[in-house]
């Protein structure tokens, strides 16, 4: 009988010794922490020429590895880590609660029998979590966009915020509190683009693959067809972000804003010249694979 109830015991002690849904979301806040060290020079490539051109100006830049080597001529390997304070801030903020969210949400509409959501669900889910945790992270996203925009300003003209926190001080002092959720629409916009433009190429792309005969459910499947969903996903959410980009960062000027709101970004005459602009060519397609 004692052989009999050792089993069950230790299958009740694995399942006391699962990790608590918060230790799960801390850790996935600490991932996405972790993957902006490495990619923020990526980010801040991406606002740099997504910022080229803003006011009827000749683009500054002419392609992503352009951009690298002139931030890295003009200011050196530290400056391509401008702003890593807000990344970090913005990856336990936005990552966090985005996981949090979708988790909690996930196991309520998994059916009593363990049945999980189907796939227009999850994409409802997904879409959900992603635009509850953009409208969290947005202060730290509005700090970020302005400290990697800065070093393309001229001297007189630079915010010269020290790290996050006194960026987010400073903008409430300065331009008050609402300030902070400047652009908020348009960031969640985007978080929805990405969430369901994601899931739904993840998804067709390894089928896709695995039908092919080339491919089996493995990790060079996943890889590829991580690959083929951020160039997807950058894609449909470029237009968004760029105009998320463009707003955070306005100034007031004769106490006007620059633009009013992201419709009436694209009948400014602030716009991008050309029509591809808009799209930008970015080096931001390996993100949705590394975060």
């Amino acid at each position: 009988m004692a052989a009999t109830a050792s089993p069950g015991a230790g299958g009740m002690d694995a399942k006391a010794r699962t990790s608590p849904k918060s230790v799960k979301f801390l850790f996935g806040g600490l991932a996405g922490m972790g993957a902006t060290v490495f990619v923020q020079p990526l980010d801040l490539v991406k606002n740099r020429m997504q910022l080229s051109g803003e006011g009827a100006k000749t683009r500054e830049y002419k392609t992503s590895f352009h951009a690298l080597t002139s931030i890295l001529r003009a200011e050196g390997l530290r400056g391509i880590y401008t702003g890593l304070s807000a990344g970090l801030l913005r990856q336990a903020t936005y990552t966090t609660t985005r996981l949090g969210i979708y988790t909690v949400l996930f196991e309520r509409l998994t059916g009593a029998d363990g049945t999980p959501p189907g796939f227009l669900l999850k994409a409802v889910i997904g879409m959900t979590a992603g635009a509850t945790g953009a409208f969290v992270g947005t202060p730290a996203e509005v700090a970020l966009i302005r400290m990697t925009a800065d070093g393309r300003l001229p001297a007189d003209q630079r915010r010269g915020y020290k790290n996050v926190f006194n960026a987010l001080i400073r903008i409430v002092r300065e331009e008050g509190v609402l300030t902070l959720w400047r652009g908020c629409i348009p960031t969640m916009a985007r978080a929805v683009v990405v969430n369901a433009a994601q899931l739904a190429s993840y998804s067709q792309s390894k089928q896709f693959l695995l039908d092919s005969g080339y491919f089996s459910d493995n990790i060079l499947c996943h890889f590829c067809a991580s690959m083929i969903s951020g160039l997807v996903t950058t894609a449909a959410s470029m237009p968004v972000d760029i105009v998320k980009t463009r707003i955070q960062n306005m100034r007031m000027i004769d106490g006007k804003p620059e633009y009013k709101n992201g419709l009436v970004w694209w009948k400014s005459p602030i716009k991008p010249s050309r029509p591809d602009a808009i799209w930008g060519i970015p080096p931001q397609i390996p993100f949705y694979f590394l975060l």
